[in-house]
């Protein structure tokens, strides 16, 4: 989720409507070696490990992967070291972006980076020349097909969460909340039989820069790009596009 915005709204229908599951498992098996080189292999007392897990279980990942990953993960097996890296930068028209990598080789992986930002209007900056635009959040989105908007808000605000979104065009409700209190909202949503599509920690932008016309297409496509990079974890902008500008680009 990259913030209250239209790209939002387009990553969760994309997650509903296609799985993508050969990327999937190639990203959610890094992040289970990472987490379980940090954490350790016992899921109770790591909870990274412990949402990896869930994902990979969400799009159907054999059994057998996810106990190799985690042996690669603590060493039991051989396997490649992955080092975590966080580009901050911009787009189209000043827009500030934060992108989340897992990598074996930083220097390919930067200089990939680098020209998928050039190739689209933008530009890598130095470390911290955007991160201050955004606060570290819990984000929850649930299906808003066969759950009621009053249901869920009133279920999502009661168990702590700080503020509740639902775009008329969106497909999902999102929910935002401390860090801290992520899983008992999460928690509270399952209780009450509520269809939680996706919960993540995510960065979410103070303030939004409207996208148009050009612009707004080809940051559409600078975010399609660095999502389709395999070391690519996460990547975080703060551009919304109305509804109307949406609906000439996807005709």
């Amino acid at each position: 989720m990259s913030g209250h915005n239209k790209w939002a709204s387009i990553k969760h229908k994309k997650a509903i409507t296609d799985a993508k599951k050969g990327k999937a498992f190639t990203k959610i098996i890094r992040e289970i070696v990472v987490a379980a080189k940090e954490g350790g292999a016992q899921i109770e007392n790591n909870a990274r490990l412990r949402k990896a897990i869930e994902n990979a279980k969400e799009v159907n990942m054999p059994q057998d992967n996810i106990k190799k990953a985690i042996q690669r993960g603590n060493g039991e097996i051989p396997g490649a070291t992955y080092e975590e890296m966080v580009y901050e930068g911009y787009g189209p028209a000043g827009v500030a972006l934060i992108v989340e990598v897992t990598t074996d080789n930083k220097n390919r992986t930067a200089s990939e980076i680098r020209k998928i930002f050039s190739s689209h209007k933008g530009s890598l900056g130095e470390a911290g020349c955007v991160g201050w635009m955004f606060d570290r959040k819990g984000c929850v989105a649930v299906n808003k097909v066969g759950n009621d908007e009053e249901t869920v808000m009133n279920a999502a605000l009661e168990s702590g969460a700080e503020d509740f979104k639902s775009e008329a065009a969106g497909v999902v409700y999102e929910i935002i909340t401390a860090v801290s209190d992520l899983e008992n909202v999460k928690k509270a949503l399952k209780e009450k039989n509520i269809d939680v599509v996706s919960d993540e920690i995510s960065m979410i932008p103070q303030t939004q820069i409207n996208l148009s016309g050009d612009d707004a297409k080809c940051m559409l496509k600078l975010m399609d790009s660095l999502e389709e990079h395999d070391d690519v974890k996460n990547a975080y902008a703060n551009f919304d596009i109305p509804s109307e500008e949406m609906e000439k680009i996807e005709e």
